[in-house]
């Protein structure tokens, strides 16, 4: 793959992450919940951080007790130096973020099955837009990055 190629690439991929949907506008509930957490932790700068979380993945675990997602494109491997978790004190259910050099890269949600829904919603392909305008839904497929065992720590 050549250099322009390469650019092609990342810039496709920027663009699939700015339509990604927003957090506050799939799960306001849980967005503003990260929000107060995390400002009762003393995480102040990952509180601002959340109010723009994108949802870009699902964990793809298959757990039913897991409603996890990616905010930031999965890594190839383990997320190395940088890396550290936050772990949440919510009312119910466990939260617990990946984050790295400052960016909350994963959200782990566990045992909180009524986000499922909202969750599978945001991540529903978009129909195309020819196709939307001949009243016919895109066919849905595999979200990226949905593959592999689940992050959890």
């Amino acid at each position: 793959m050549d250099q322009e190629d390469q650019d092609r690439a990342q810039e496709q991929e920027l663009d699939r992450a700015r339509a990604a949907p927003l957090v506050r506008d799939a799960l306001p509930a849980l967005a503003a919940e990260l929000a107060r957490l995390l400002e009762e932790e003393g995480e102040r700068e990952l509180a601002i951080c959340a109010h723009d979380l994108r949802i870009i993945a699902d964990c793809g675990c298959g757990d039913d007790f897991c409603q996890s997602f990616y905010t930031e494109r999965r890594p190839t491997g383990p997320y190395g130096p940088g890396h550290r978790n936050v772990p949440l004190f919510a009312d119910r259910g466990y939260l617990i973020l990946d984050v790295v050099h400052g960016r909350i890269m994963f959200v782990e949600v566990l045992d909180r099955p009524e986000l499922r829904p909202a969750l599978t919603a945001a991540l529903a392909p978009s129909p195309a837009p020819a196709r939307a305008a001949a009243g016919a839904g895109a066919s849905p497929g595999p979200v990226v990055g949905a593959e592999g065992e689940h992050p959890g720590p």
